[in-house]
């Protein structure tokens, strides 16, 4: 028997809104049969945005679980807030840990329930899709926006310590915080703060100035070369850290990239950016990769009348997905692919193979992943313009869409244990 896609049974979240204030959909099929599950909408608290809850996960049983962030208390419910702050959350590769990112207010960059004037927080969950979910701490680091990394022992580094890396986009720092639970004195918390300032690039010209210019705006970890990544998006510049003493080892320009990200196999970091400056007319895509054993570009593509907005790998890291969205002037924007997927085959890094390019009529918000012995039999993608989930298998074929909500200006889709 031919086995098709809609006879491969999954379950997924679907969370809309806009960014202000959302609601959350299962769909669910079994058996060939799909049903969509509105989980009961609660009106908005009104609580100041410092004191609204936190929607951390969703439970197998369709529990909403929530966090409130004055008394750190776990919260099951059958309800979902409407105004529940949506955390961006990182998940620990090496654990059934969660960090949420709280970058404070816009203002200062302080989250002053937890932190004062001293900075913003991130808050440490364990089984964020379980009843069973625990807050575990929330630490003081420096201020947002944040982004976050995990370092841990390999077979080529075994002495790499297990440690959380987060960057502070506002100070132009990173906050290293211990993550090995059987090392109690650090165990989550904040073991160093490392500066990124470069003087030569500072207009004052003060070493060691926070805040500062670096702007960092990504942060990967490499098992291969066991060192961490850092992108200074104001100074052009990647940091090479040491995770055995925090320290900076080494520096490289790496100009007209806004983030980074490391391949699965751990051997190359790959850096994405767009160029509006060359072009009145057309936006161009950056994609950049990096060997790590020697911090040399191995590859650089561009890819115009692209905007980049986010990436995924599939579960066994042979594809590469990036979804896009709209910057730039209203002529670069009139020929932007605003509704394109780009794959590309991880397996043949670095050269940068593409496999496909989807159209697929609205915006991609996240992609998630059904798997069967560990390979990928679906992919899924959440269009909020339309309210759909878009269903595709590994290489961005579509191949059915599934209505879901109303139309909304944000959307995210995760598959449900």
């Amino acid at each position: 028997m031919t086995t098709t896609h809609q006879s491969i049974n999954f379950s997924i979240a679907y969370y809309s809104g806009d960014r202000k204030t959302g609601a959350i959909t299962v769909i669910k099929r079994d058996n060939g049969e799909t049903t969509t599950t509105a989980i009961e909408t609660l009106a908005a608290t009104d609580l100041a945005i410092e004191r609204k809850p936190v929607f951390v996960g969703l439970s197998k049983e369709n529990k909403v679980i929530l966090l409130d962030p004055e008394s750190n208390e776990i919260l099951i419910k059958p309800y979902f807030p409407e105004d529940a702050f949506a955390a961006h959350i990182y998940s620990d590769p090496n654990s059934n840990r969660d960090w949420l990112m709280n970058d404070g207010d816009k203002a200062t960059g302080n989250d002053q329930l937890n932190c004062g004037d001293k900075g913003s927080s991130v808050t440490v969950v364990e089984d964020t899709t379980s009843t069973n979910a625990s807050h575990l701490k929330t630490i003081c680091v420096g201020r947002g926006h944040h982004q976050a990394t995990f370092s841990y022992p390999s077979t080529n580094h075994a002495n790499t310590p297990s440690q959380a890396y987060i960057s502070n986009l506002k100070d132009g720092t990173v906050s290293v915080i211990g993550n090995n639970p059987d090392d109690a004195e650090n165990y989550l918390s904040v073991i160093a703060t490392i500066n990124l300032c470069e003087p030569d690039k500072e207009e004052d010209k003060s070493a060691g100035a926070s805040p500062n210019n670096a702007f960092p705006h990504g942060l990967v970890f490499s098992s291969v070369s066991g060192k961490i990544y850092n992108l200074n998006n104001g100074y052009g510049t990647v940091v090479v850290i040491d995770p055995i003493n925090c320290n900076i080892e080494n520096r490289f320009e790496f100009k007209g990239h806004s983030n980074l990200f490391a391949s699965p196999c751990g051997h190359f970091v790959l850096g994405r950016g767009a160029d509006r400056k060359s072009d009145a007319e057309h936006v161009i895509a950056k994609l950049s990769v990096i060997d790590v054993t020697d911090t040399q570009i191995k590859n650089s593509i561009d890819l115009k009348d692209i905007y980049i907005s986010k990436y995924f790998f599939n579960p066994e890291g042979t594809r590469l997905y990036l979804t896009t969205s709209s910057s730039g002037s209203d002529e670069q924007k009139a020929h932007l692919k605003t509704d394109a997927l780009l794959v590309f085959d991880m397996t043949a890094l670095p050269t940068l193979k593409l496999i496909s390019e989807t159209r697929l009529g609205a915006s991609v918000g996240t992609l998630d992943f059904v798997t069967k012995n560990s390979e990928t039999q679906l992919m899924f993608s959440s269009n909020a313009s339309e309210g759909t989930i878009a269903v595709m298998n590994i290489d961005g074929e579509l191949l059915e869409k599934i209505a879901v909500a109303k139309t909304a200006s944000h959307s995210r889709l995760w598959t449900l244990n």
